[in-house]
């Protein structure tokens, strides 16, 4: 062999191509070796200079050679990276992504911002995105929902040469953040294209079909669409055979149990909520512990066990807290003033929910904005303060008008026009009656494209 193994586009092909002669100098100097003892009996003196001057790009070969010679790893020589430093990377992520599951996310994200940083001074891509998608979740559980979309953005920039299936928790991130901000219809939009371009391009990779069907049933049960979430439902139920990443079956029985409990099948979404609170439980993931205990709520106070759903929603209205997870803090809560409400507890439900109207807004938290008025409604309603509960019901019904929320603008288009009705104001009364009729005619129809396709497989 000799100097003319020097083809383009070896090792540090993409580098400033005196980098890697540079590096070849500088730890050849710190060893004490000479040009012929490094070259020596592959390359001959004359191409380590020619190298050093940075007048030639070094073969893969060559660089496997030099880095052999001089002690290091082919990637420290060929790119400048400490040895080990992707694999160090990696696992200071994993370190973040505990913190997030069992503390403040806070805390989550100053250790994401330093990673961060560290990526994008190697060079690391895929850990730059891994960075970046873990803000995106820190930003999720503080509330700040328009950095979370940023951050969720980003890495699917990050990954846009990637498989769908690796922008798969990038796509779902920011379908979770219009959601929470109201946007409901773009929610389904963002996770149905996904599910589309997945089962037609021969990706059908079940872990990320499994996370995206998974997440469309929250924003298809907000916007009435029960028969669609019962169908994302069922799929992802296929699905969970092939999956073995136990957060993922655990997010499903979690999801799986809305379209039940929409179904009056209690007792069967009692039982998934508790399969997805052991896996969580397991995992030590605290935030989505809570969201059981959350939903545990929910469905003991429709089986009316008001004292069990308030036991529950204290339950996770406090890991919720004790995280710092404000936003969905504020939504348990507005659950906790219902049952607080239905026990006669109707003081500390009142100054609880005129509290939550200063977190919760059109922009953040929208629907449970709109829950919160709905209560207040009902209170100055059974006070016999009429005006007060008229114009709760009115803010309430342009909440969820703007996030389409169609089964839930149904029900308070019904209690304005039950108020309205029994003050004698008939024709306004017709008027919230047929606004009513108009969203849950053939719920999601008017407001959705066809529904996904299903996976060939399933």
């Amino acid at each position: 062999m000799d100097e003319k193994r020097t083809a383009s586009g070896g090792a540090g092909a993409g580098d400033d191509p005196g980098a890697v002669g540079r590096r070849v100098q500088r730890l050849r100097t710190e060893r004490g070796l000479t040009q012929r003892q490094l070259a020596e009996p592959a390359y001959t003196p004359a191409y380590i200079s020619t190298l050093e001057a940075g007048r030639v790009r070094p073969s893969e070969a060559a660089v496997r050679h030099l880095a052999d010679r001089l002690g290091v790893s082919y990637e420290e020589l060929a790119t400048g990276r400490p040895a080990h430093l992707a694999t160090g990377l990696r696992l200071r992520l994993v370190e973040a992504q505990r913190t997030l599951a069992t503390g403040a996310a806070e805390d989550a994200a100053t250790a994401y911002t330093g990673l961060l940083a560290e990526a994008v001074r190697h060079g690391l891509p895929d850990e730059r995105a891994a960075a970046t998608l873990g803000l995106g979740h820190c930003a999720l559980e503080t509330g700040d929902l328009p950095a979370a979309r940023e951050h969720f953005e980003a890495a699917e920039k990050l990954l846009a040469d990637a498989p769908l299936p690796r922008r798969a928790p990038a796509v779902r991130g920011r379908a979770v953040a219009h959601l929470l901000a109201g946007e409901l219809r773009y929610a389904c939009y963002l996770l149905e294209s996904a599910i589309d371009e997945l089962n037609t391009s021969g990706l059908q990779d079940p872990g990320a079909l499994l996370l995206l069907y998974t997440a469309a049933i929250a924003p298809y049960m907000d916007m009435g669409a029960h028969a669609r979430a019962a169908q994302a439902g069922e799929l992802a139920l296929a699905l969970a055979p092939q999956v073995s990443d136990p957060e993922l079956v655990a997010g499903l029985h979690r999801s799986v149990a809305r379209t039940l409990i929409a179904a009056g099948r209690t007792a069967e979404a009692d039982a998934s909520l508790a399969r997805a609170a052991e896996i969580y439980q397991q995992l030590q993931i605290r935030t989505e512990l809570a969201h059981c205990h959350w939903m545990r709520g929910y469905v003991h106070a429709q089986d009316g066990d008001l004292s069990g759903a308030e036991a529950e929603l204290r339950a996770a209205r406090d890991m919720l807290a004790s995280k710092r997870a404000a936003l969905y803090t504020s939504q348990v809560e507005v659950e906790l003033a219902d049952v607080l409400r239905r026990r006669g507890k109707t003081t500390e439900a009142r100054e609880l929910l005129h509290r939550l109207l200063g977190e919760l807004h059109p922009d953040r938290g929208s629907v449970h904005a709109a829950g919160a008025h709905r209560l207040l409604g009902l209170i100055h309603e059974e006070a016999g303060e009429l005006d007060s509960a008229e114009e709760h019901y009115v803010t309430a019904l342009a909440l969820l008008e703007r996030a389409g929320a169609a089964g839930d603008l149904a029900d308070i288009c019904r209690l304005l026009g039950d108020l309205l009705r029994r003050v004698g104001r008939t024709e306004a009364a017709m008027d919230a009656y047929r606004t009513g009729l108009g969203h849950r005619a053939s719920p999601g129809s008017t407001t959705l494209g066809p529904a996904p396709i299903r996976p060939p497989t399933v």
